[in-house]
């Protein structure tokens, strides 16, 4: 079996993709599976480092302001067509899985008009302008949100199938009391906080983390923030602790976080972004989450995954602008000291998991193929 993934410009389609390919490997053992992408998207590295091939189509995403880049887009996404058609033709895949991203429209649309079985997964709460697009001529469209499926036109819903979202991560499998041991934690602190930006931090959250540590752990010796500031931004934000005075007993300051699934099931808080497989990693860990949604997201992607879990009890919620010190502390403060609205958050998440989103693709996968083939 021969399959083609394709999604990319950021890790939140590309991980997705990779974990998908990683799976069907794995059961598969002799699949042959390549990639499709553009040369300047992150899928560029990232599928490189995990061992695939990578094809390249030439095209970019739709401005959305008026601008003159969008006709450039036009002509690009229509010769992009004529692109995948030609390379279908010459890779002669069984399969098509495009996780996302203006790069896997071209090869989904026109792997749809040659016969070729064909599935998209949607990570987020709303589904992008690609997807959307798609939901015509695609026989799968895999979702992670129950909400996404408002966005998809009452007639093509009948291809939805709610899954999750695929990783290559266990989250859940630890408990609290299991991680803090781990951790050498449990006899120490009484809570734990941690906060994170993504691999490349951010720099909102990692200033008003060190505020927050100046201003008020030096009065809470019982409770420990461990704080990933993103490999890029390091150095600078320990200095900036450092100028703060709060380089703190009870502060653990990280690059990049190596054991997440073991660091969130022993946080009785988390402080994060908002991406959708951030969001899913909460919910399979069952924990209280604080969500500071990234504001340089298109269409705010972020604040729509953090409002549905917002609106369902599932998280607490702060906009990027409102996000400083002080909100932080009583946000937090009202998490850790209200043991049943904590209790609350933790159950409420856990609604939005989806056990083994892995298996459940691979299975509706073989099943297309099956019917396909018939």
């Amino acid at each position: 079996m021969k399959v083609l993934m394709t999604g990319g410009g950021t890790g939140g389609h590309i991980n997705p993709a990779l974990a998908i390919a990683d799976y069907i490997k794995s059961r598969q053992p002799d699949c042959e599976i390549e990639f499709v992408g553009t040369e300047k998207g992150m899928e560029n590295r990232l599928v490189k480092k995990a061992g695939y091939n990578i094809h390249y189509i030439n095209i970019q995403g739709l401005r959305r302001s008026l601008s003159l880049e969008n006709i450039k887009t036009a002509y690009l996404t229509v010769a992009s067509l004529d692109r995948a058609a030609r390379l279908l033709k010459k890779l002669k895949p069984d399969l098509v899985v495009g996780t996302g991203g203006y790069v896997c429209f071209p090869l989904c649309r026109a792997a749809a008009a040659m016969g070729i079985p064909s599935a998209v997964h949607e990570s987020n709460a709303v589904p992008g302008l690609a997807v959307r697009m798609l939901a015509p001529y695609i026989d799968i469209i895999f979702t992670n949100f129950e909400a996404a499926e408002k966005s998809i036109k009452p007639r093509f819903r009948n291809k939805i199938r709610r899954v999750g979202n695929p990783s290559d991560k266990k989250h859940g499998d630890v408990s609290y009391e299991e991680a803090r041991e781990q951790l050498g934690i449990a006899h120490k602190y009484r809570h734990s906080i941690l906060i994170y930006g993504g691999s490349l931090g951010a720099d909102t959250i990692n200033r008003a983390a060190a505020e927050y540590a100046a201003k008020y752990l030096k009065d809470k010796p019982d409770t420990l923030v461990t704080h990933a500031a993103g490999a890029a931004n390091y150095e600078k934000v320990k200095k900036m602790y450092e100028e703060l005075g709060a380089d703190l007993p009870n502060v653990e300051l990280l690059d990049y976080i190596y054991d997440m699934p073991v660091r969130q099931a022993a946080a009785d808080v988390i402080v994060c972004r908002s991406g959708a497989m951030t969001t899913s990693e909460i919910a399979g860990a069952g924990r209280a989450a604080i969500f500071v949604p990234s504001p340089n997201v298109t269409d705010d992607q972020q604040y729509k995954n953090a409002k549905v879990l917002y609106d369902a009890g599932a998280a607490a919620l702060i906009r990027d602008a409102d996000f400083t010190a002080d909100t932080l502390y009583e946000e937090s403060e009202k998490i850790l000291n209200d043991r049943e609205y904590r209790e609350s958050l933790c159950s409420n998440v856990r609604q939005f998991a989806s056990d083994d989103a892995n298996g459940k693709i691979y299975e509706e996968l073989m099943k297309l193929i099956a019917k396909k083939r018939s």
